[in-house]
């Protein structure tokens, strides 16, 4: 079943990705994955870039969402953002959001969910 999985994920990031760009984000990539990790959506959000992790639910409530991102997966998620500002030559401010989607498809943005330390 993990193609199931594999294609339930793929939905929510466009899913996800069409709520950002209703509330005023550009996406400018993709899925960016380095062998330690990858990163769902990377956009521009006024002056900051922001890295955003989608998580799909299958229950209707959104209390796991961020909780849902251990931190195994936080330490992946920064040092593939390290690599993406590097090859970009990005300086600007960075902040990490979650987009949480429940099994009805309601859709919880959670800005600046992750605090990094640069």
């Amino acid at each position: 079943m993990m193609g199931a999985a594999i294609e339930r994920g793929q939905i929510a990031e466009r899913e996800a990705e069409r709520f950002l760009q209703n509330e005023g984000l550009r996406v400018v990539a993709r899925n960016y994955r380095k062998p330690f990790g990858e990163i769902d959506l990377v956009a521009r959000h006024e002056e900051a870039l922001v890295f955003v992790e989608v998580r799909k639910r299958s229950h209707s409530g959104f209390a796991d969402g961020a909780e849902s991102i251990d931190r195994r997966k936080q330490q992946r998620l920064l040092r593939t953002a390290e690599a993406y500002l590097q090859q970009h030559r990005w300086n600007g401010p960075v902040r990490f959001d979650v987009v949480v989607l429940d099994a009805r498809n309601r859709i919880e943005w959670l800005q600046d969910a992750l605090q990094a330390t640069w």
